[in-house]
């Protein structure tokens, strides 16, 4: 039986296949906390899977409700403009489905608060020079 929830981890991509990994760690220690929830990655370009293919795959395996996680530092013009284009198509094709985006991961308080603490903290090490 296959999963009704699904969350996808949204990111830019980018040619070198190591700018993934940090993503896929997330996205293991994410489905890791919420093992009824399917997490899966999607990119904008330059890597595969990219967001549609995602999108069509999980509502062809049953998935209902699906929620996106920008995981962008702040909300520029891939935020704010094609993903919303982008989240509108996916919508018009896939009725059935619940699709729900969230804030850029950049622009949560908890976020943030987190990256402050591993910046604070940073000064307490030696400089690799």
């Amino acid at each position: 039986m296959s999963q009704q929830r699904a969350l996808i981890l949204f990111a830019h991509g980018a040619r070198a296949a190591s700018w993934a990994a940090p993503f896929e760690r997330l996205r293991d220690l994410t489905q890791a906390r919420q093992p009824g929830v399917r997490v899966v990655l999607a990119f904008l370009e330059l890597m595969q899977p990219r967001l549609p293919e995602v999108t069509a795959a999980l509502i062809a395996d049953g998935v209902s409700d699906i929620t996106v996680v920008p995981v962008f530092l702040g909300q520029g013009g891939h935020v704010l403009r094609d993903l919303p284009l982008m989240v509108d198509e996916l919508r018009a094709a896939h009725p059935q489905a619940a699709i729900t985006v969230v804030e850029a991961a950049g622009e949560n308080e908890a976020v943030l608060n987190a990256l402050s603490d591993y910046c604070v903290n940073a000064l307490g090490h030696p400089s690799p020079d």
